[in-house]
């Protein structure tokens, strides 16, 4: 039966969830928008057809934004939502120190004696790195390198300052005070300040703060399980449609598709909104904890998709899920990109970081970095719903093929993801974040 193709691909339930959700303030991890956030996708859940929709709440360590600058002396160089912002989980404080600018920011330019610093680097990796370098992997080197200050300059044209959390699980307060600057700020900074003392000021609170995943089921009441998720909780400088009010609609459309399949389901599926995905994977690392690995058959995490047009699969090297992604991209004839590296980021990682097998779904786009995610361009207006619906019918389509009962899933040993972590050379960036799980 195709029936289920045509209705997805003119359902609303998607794409009004995705507006209802940019129209919430802000769905910062632990504020009032986020639990919003929360409650409007367990609700859609409910009325796609899931049972037992409920969230389960954790507490965090919250991070409230105050304002933030660049100093030299007593000259204010660099404020404002367009120029000047902290970095999320940022100590509040002042630091001063000679300004450097590290360009790109790549693991060998903190060789050099920065203590003291106030260090600038490139939210963007060269193409002669070939693994794209985090801002948390930076931000730490900065660190243990002795600088006094972070600053991260966008490389994306539009006085767009980036935003993103600089924290860690251990430790969620970073250790110096972080900005990020658009790109044109960094310009000017790197012409005209290169060598000046500059003082970096933060101002921002950190109270206890309540967060929460968004849960709900679909299909039969078997022990094992897949995993469909995304993250709800999104940076406060922008309505977080790509990054992750696309991946929350396609839950719920998804959702909403499979119900109307239940009967073909052989396995059951837990749907999952995880919260304080931007701060450092909280809450799909609490999920991730309390299962039994054995029982998840796979996870299927779908973060920052919509805007690229072709729907990204990175499988981390399980073969049966390659197989799925093959199957699919061969039944509907539809372009599905297939990527085998491991990707240490976003809430599949607490479980493929323990063997399970997990995809991470995204949208296929040109170039590295994040484009307009984290900065206050992330709106709805970038979005499609042709996009969320193409992408809905073939995400549906992998659930039912993973769910058959002639699928089975092998997990990893721990170790062979250690040593293909090292191999991508990755493990070097997470161990100075504190990310190493081995």
């Amino acid at each position: 039966m195709t029936d289920w193709i045509g209705d997805t691909f003119t359902s609303d339930a998607g794409w009004d969830h995705l507006v209802s959700l940019v129209d919430v303030d802000d769905r910062m991890a632990g504020s009032d928008g986020e639990r919003a956030g929360l409650e409007l996708t367990r609700d859609a859940l409910a009325d796609a057809g899931a049972r037992d929709a409920r969230i389960e709440e954790f507490e965090i360590q919250g991070w409230e934004r105050g304002d933030s600058e660049i100093r030299r002396g007593d000259e204010v160089v660099a404020s404002g939502r367009n120029a000047c912002i902290a970095l999320p989980r940022s100590p509040s404080g002042e630091a001063t120190g000679e300004f450097v600018d590290l360009e790109y920011g790549v693991p060998e330019d903190f060789d050099e004696d920065l203590t003291g610093t106030v260090v600038m680097v490139s939210s963007d990796t060269p193409d002669s790195v070939d693994r794209f370098v985090h801002r948390r992997e930076k931000y730490y080197h900065a660190v243990e390198a002795g600088a006094a200050a972070f600053v991260f300059a966008n490389h994306v044209e539009g006085t767009l300052p980036p935003t993103g959390s600089v924290g860690t699980a251990d430790a969620p307060i970073g250790e110096i005070p972080a900005v990020g600057v658009s790109k044109e700020t960094g310009a000017r900074l790197a012409r005209r300040r290169e060598g000046e003392e500059l003082t970096v000021a933060v101002d921002c609170e950190t109270p206890d703060a309540t967060s929460g995943n968004a849960v709900a089921e679909l299909g039969p009441d078997t022990d094992e399980y897949l995993v469909v998720s995304c993250h709800v909780d999104a940076h406060d400088l922008a309505e977080g449609a790509m990054d992750n009010g696309a991946g929350t609609a396609t839950l719920v459309e998804v959702a909403t598709a499979l119900a109307a399949r239940e009967d073909e389901l052989d396995t059951r599926v837990r749907l999952v909104g995880f919260g304080a995905e931007e701060v450092g994977l909280v809450g799909s690392s609490r999920f991730a904890a309390g299962v039994d690995p054995d029982r998840v058959k796979a996870v299927v995490n779908v973060d920052s998709n919509v805007f690229g047009r072709t729907l990204r699969l990175d499988h981390h090297g399980f073969d049966a899920l390659a197989a799925a992604g093959e199957r699919v991209r061969d039944r509907f004839d539809h372009p599905i990109a297939l990527g085998e590296k491991l990707v240490p980021h976003s809430d599949h990682w607490p479980f493929v970081e323990r063997g399970i097998p997990g995809y991470m779904v995204s949208g296929e786009t040109e170039g590295r970095g994040r484009g307009w995610g984290h900065t206050g361009a992330d709106t709805l207006d970038k979005l499609e719903p042709r996009n969320l619906r193409e992408q809905a019918i073939l995400l549906t389509a992998l659930v039912v093929d993973l769910a058959g009962d002639d699928v089975s899933t092998a997990r990893r040993p721990t170790d062979d993801i250690a040593a293909a972590l090292e191999r991508e050379g990755k493990a070097t960036g997470m161990k100075i974040t504190g990310d190493w799980p081995f």
